[in-house]
């Protein structure tokens, strides 16, 4: 099982720049890939970013293309999702995932999910 932590969401204004973070606790060190999803009220749970296991690879939506950069620290078990030039609908709850195998781009490839935070971006 993995048991995955999500810190980092906040208030901020257009243009801003965050950095989430997730650490992931599991009981075996299989190869795991790593995602971002975001929820929006009203709307359903969007693929934002993912990381393979090694970090060699990495894919993103295009809505965050050339703004967001996924990454990952194996050795700390974290992965990282840094996002500039935020703007209004960039607001949702942002929740990590966790798959055991090659990364993935819907939430129904990812067996283990984070809390979520919130981020939310006032103009």
């Amino acid at each position: 099982q993995v048991r995955l932590v999500e810190s980092g969401g906040g208030l901020v204004q257009v243009g801003d720049s965050l950095r989430l973070s997730c650490v992931a606790s599991r009981r075996s060190f299989g190869y795991y890939a790593m995602g971002w999803f975001r929820q929006a009220p009203g709307k359903e749970r969007e693929f934002v970013a993912a990381v393979s296991w090694s970090g060699g690879n990495t894919y993103y939506a295009d809505s965050v293309k050339g703004r967001f950069t996924i990454s990952r620290d194996i050795t700390k078990n974290t992965v990282y999702l840094q996002m500039n030039s935020l703007k209004p609908e960039d607001t949702a709850i942002y929740y990590c995932a966790s798959r055991y195998g090659n990364a993935g781009v819907t939430t129904t490839e990812y067996d283990y999910w984070g809390q979520g935070t919130q981020v939310t971006v006032s103009s």
